[in-house]
């Protein structure tokens, strides 16, 4: 017994014009004709019209299909394939899951990644510091990206930082450095916890020049000359500070390898009193 189109299409469970476009793009072979001129369906054409849909189903386009021939076993290598393209679908399925939360609830800043949204809500912060926050989010790396989302969960808001947003343009050197050691005191223990976040450790999204320069251009648009200046003071007591821990874990490593040398010295001197 045979079945035609419109019986073939209801026992795969697909339509009439499924089962013609597969005709017409070489997936579905063209089966005998009855006497009649109608189209003779049988067994194995229903196979593959549900190995097609099968295929179509988990997300292979028609296209690979046909590149697949008739094999019965599933092409492992387009399925790995596949299987890490769902697998960063469901990623930014579940982000926009956490997005939509957060909008339900009404916290954080529409503009700002979900974790970094969560972790400012409970922090007063700036237009200018949000905006700066969600281009540090587009430049950086989700590793730099959740070191800042601690660090902004950590450090808060205080006195200080409120004092630098209210910091005038002309402030005198004397305001300046004051604010910035009152700054530094805050950050440095939580910056020395966090090395990802130093300038020359943190990684970026893209070109890293590129992201320097858009950086840039985002504190200068963003801050007025007096608080640019304290953040440069911040900046440079942040290197200074780096660079003072590199010498001494240089002079630690030399101090070890002096000892290292010292003792070998020792025991190769021992040995030799040993002979006869």
């Amino acid at each position: 017994m045979a079945w035609s189109t419109r019986q073939l299409a209801e026992l795969a469970g697909t339509t009439l014009r499924t089962v013609r476009h597969y005709h017409e793009v070489g997936l579905l072979a063209e089966p005998e004709r009855g006497a009649n001129g109608y189209k003779r369906y049988k067994v194995e054409h229903l196979v593959r019209v549900l190995r097609v849909k099968r295929l179509s189903d988990l997300g292979f386009s028609l296209v690979q299909i046909a590149e697949m021939g008739e094999a019965d076993a599933y092409p492992e290598q387009e399925l790995r394939a596949l299987d890490d393209e769902l697998a960063q679908a469901i990623e930014r399925l579940r982000r926009m899951r956490e997005e939509l939360a957060l909008a339900l609830r009404g916290s954080g800043p529409t503009e700002l990644p979900p974790d970094m949204a969560l972790a400012t809500a409970g922090i007063a912060m700036t237009e200018a510091d949000r905006s700066l926050a969600a281009v540090m989010a587009r430049l950086f790396t989700p590793q730099t990206q959740r070191a800042l989302t601690e660090l902004a969960r950590a450090y808060g808001s205080g006195a200080s930082d409120e004092e630098f947003d209210n910091l005038s343009a002309d402030a005198d050197e004397r305001t300046r450095q004051e604010l910035t050691e009152r700054l530094w005191r805050a950050s440095r223990d939580l910056l020395s916890d966090r090395p990802e976040l130093r300038i020359s450790q943190a990684t970026t999204a893209i070109d890293r020049h590129k992201a320097a320069q858009a950086f840039t251009t985002a504190l200068n648009d963003l801050y007025n000359p007096a608080q640019l200046d304290v953040l440069n003071r911040l900046s440079r007591a942040a290197m200074a500070d780096q660079q003072a821990e590199e010498r001494t874990s240089q002079q630690a490593g030399q101090q070890a390898e002096e000892r290292t040398d010292q003792q070998a010295d020792r025991q190769a001197e021992e040995q030799a009193d040993q002979r006869p």
